[in-house]
C-alpha cells in the first residue's frame, strides 16, 4: 500500500457515525437506480445486517422501492411477504420467519431480520393501498419440493382436477423423499428418466390456465399469481440445478445466477404494473452482488447476479459491496453442521480489508466512479459464506478482484460481531482467543 493510496482514501471516505446524515452522499450518488445490489463478505455478521436495514428503510421511506429480494427461497420469502403487507394475521414476525427451516437457518432467522421483518409491517400498514406497500420476496432455487408443495397449494383454490394434474406431473420427484440432491445424482447418472418435461409441462399449464383470471385482478391477487408461476418456475430451473450439480458442476453456478436475475426481472415486471417507478432492493453476498467481470471469477467463465443486473439495467443498477477486517462471524465449520460463533481472522496483508484497516481503521463509506485508478488494480478480497474455514483462510476464503470496477461503493465495518440465530445451541458460544490457553 502506498502512501498516496492512503491519503485518497482517508480523503474520499465518509465515516459512519450513526445517524441518517451518514448516507446522504450514497443516496445522491444512486439517483435513478432502480436495482440496488447491497452486499456483504460474511452470510453471518451482525453489522452487515444492520447498515444493509438502515439503508434500506431510507431508500423505502424516501424513494420509492417497493421490495426486498433476498437469496433465499420463494416459498419461505413469500410467507414474509404475505406478513408484512398486513396479511397472516395468526403469524408474529417470529413465525413468519418460521419457513427458513433449511440449513443454514440463521441466514434469515435471525434478530436484525426478526427486527427489519417486524418494522417493514409497520411501515406497510400506513398504505390503504397494496400498491403502495414494500413487499419481501426471494431470489434463489433450492425449494424444489417446497415449490412444488406451493404450487399445488395454488392450484386446489381453482379447483381439484388443477392440483390433480399437477400432483400427477409432480410425482416424478417424489420418489426421492424430498432429497433434492439424491434426484439430481439419479438422473444425471442415468438411473432415472429427467423431471424435467413434467416440471415444463406444468409451467405451461399453469400460465395458460390462471391467465385468464387476472384481466379484472387485484394487486393481491396478482402478486399471488406472480408467487404460483415463480414456483413453477423455481420447480422447472431447480431441476435443472440439482441435475447439472453432477453433470456440469461448473454450470450449476451460471444457472443460479441467471435464475436469480430472471427472477428479479419478473418481479420488477409486476410491480412496474402498479409504479413504473418501482425501485427494488437485493440483499445477498458480495460474492453474488459484485460484477464478475472485475474478479478472477471471469476467468472461469462464471457470472454473477451483479453483471447481469449491470447488462440488463445499465445506469439504473447500483452495486455495493461491504466488508470487514476482523471479529466474530456465526458460519458452520461444515455444510449442514450447526451455526457457530467463530473469530474471524485479520484480513490478509495485501487484501482490500488490510489496505482498508490500515488506512482508516474505523467505520466508512466510499463511492467509486469509473474513472478511478485507485483500487482498480486486483486486490485479494474475503468472502465467507456459511462456511467459515480459518485453517485454510487464503484457499477457502479469498480472490481476486478490482473492487473499483466490482461495486459502485463499498461499505467497510472494521470490526464486526457474530449474527445472533433466534434459535441458538451450545456450540454457539464465543471461541477462546486462538493464543488460548498459552496467554492466559
Amino acid at each position: 500500500m502506498t502512501s498516496a493510496t492512503s491519503n485518497w482514501l482517508q480523503s474520499q471516505a465518509r465515516l459512519l457515525q450513526g445517524s441518517n446524515q451518514d448516507w446522504q452522499d450514497l443516496v445522491q450518488d444512486m439517483a435513478g437506480a432502480r436495482i440496488v445490489l447491497i452486499g456483504e463478505s460474511s452470510h453471518g455478521s451482525h453489522e452487515f445486517y444492520e447498515q444493509r436495514a438502515r439503508l434500506s428503510k431510507l431508500l423505502i421511506q424516501n424513494h420509492g422501492f417497493r421490495a426486498i429480494a433476498i437469496e433465499g427461497d420463494w416459498p419461505d420469502s413469500f410467507t414474509v411477504n404475505r406478513y408484512v403487507r398486513g396479511g397472516q394475521d395468526q403469524l408474529d414476525a417470529q413465525e413468519a420467519l418460521g419457513g427458513f427451516s433449511r440449513f443454514p437457518q440463521w441466514m434469515w432467522r435471525n434478530t436484525s431480520v426478526l427486527d427489519f421483518v417486524s418494522w417493514l409491517r409497520e411501515h406497510n400498514l400506513q398504505w390503504e393501498s397494496p400498491e403502495r406497500q414494500t413487499g419481501f420476496y426471494g431470489l434463489d432455487l433450492y425449494s424444489l419440493y417446497g415449490s412444488i408443495e406451493s404450487v399445488i397449494q395454488y392450484l386446489e383454490c381453482y379447483g381439484e382436477s388443477a392440483a390433480h394434474r399437477a400432483r400427477e406431473r409432480y410425482s416424478c420427484f417424489t420418489a426421492f423423499n424430498q432429497q433434492s440432491q439424491l434426484y439430481g445424482r439419479s438422473a444425471a447418472y442415468g438411473a432415472i428418466d429427467s423431471c424435467r418435461r413434467a416440471a415444463q409441462a406444468q409451467l405451461h399449464d399453469l400460465k395458460r390456465g390462471i391467465s385468464h383470471y387476472t384481466q379484472k385482478a387485484s394487486f393481491t391477487e396478482m402478486d399471488e399469481f406472480l408467487s404460483a408461476e415463480q414456483n413453477a418456475k423455481t420447480v422447472l430451473d431447480a431441476e435443472e440445478y440439482y441435475r447439472s450439480m453432477f453433470s456440469d458442476p461448473g454450470g450449476s453456478w451460471n444457472l443460479r445466477e441467471r435464475h436469480m436475475a430472471d427472477t428479479l426481472d419478473q418481479i420488477l415486471v409486476h410491480l412496474e404494473q402498479y409504479d413504473p417507478n418501482a425501485g427494488i432492493i437485493v440483499w445477498a453476498h458480495n460474492s453474488h452482488v459484485g460484477d464478475a467481470r472485475a474478479t478472477d471469477m471471469s476467468s472461469r467463465g462464471e457470472w454473477t447476479l451483479g453483471r447481469y443486473v449491470r447488462e440488463r439495467y445499465g445506469s439504473q443498477a447500483y452495486l455495493i459491496g461491504q466488508t470487514t477486517y476482523s471479529g466474530s462471524v456465526t458460519a458452520a465449520t461444515d455444510w449442514e453442521m450447526p451455526a457457530r460463533h467463530r473469530n474471524v481472522r485479520p484480513a490478509l496483508p495485501g487484501s482490500v480489508e488490510d489496505l482498508f484497516h490500515r488506512s482508516l481503521p474505523e467505520d466508512f463509506i466510499l463511492i467509486n466512479h469509473k474513472d478511478q485508478k485507485e483500487l482498480s488494480e486486483p486486490l485479494l478480497h474475503r468472502a465467507i459464506g456459511v462456511v467459515y474455514r480459518p485453517e485454510t483462510e487464503r484457499q477457502s476464503h479469498y480472490l481476486y478482484g478490482r473492487p473499483a470496477r466490482q461495486f459502485n461503493a463499498i461499505i467497510h465495518l472494521d470490526r464486526t460481531r457474530a449474527l445472533e440465530p433466534l434459535e441458538t445451541n451450545s456450540q454457539w458460544a464465543p471461541e477462546p482467543p486462538e493464543t488460548y490457553p498459552s496467554a492466559v
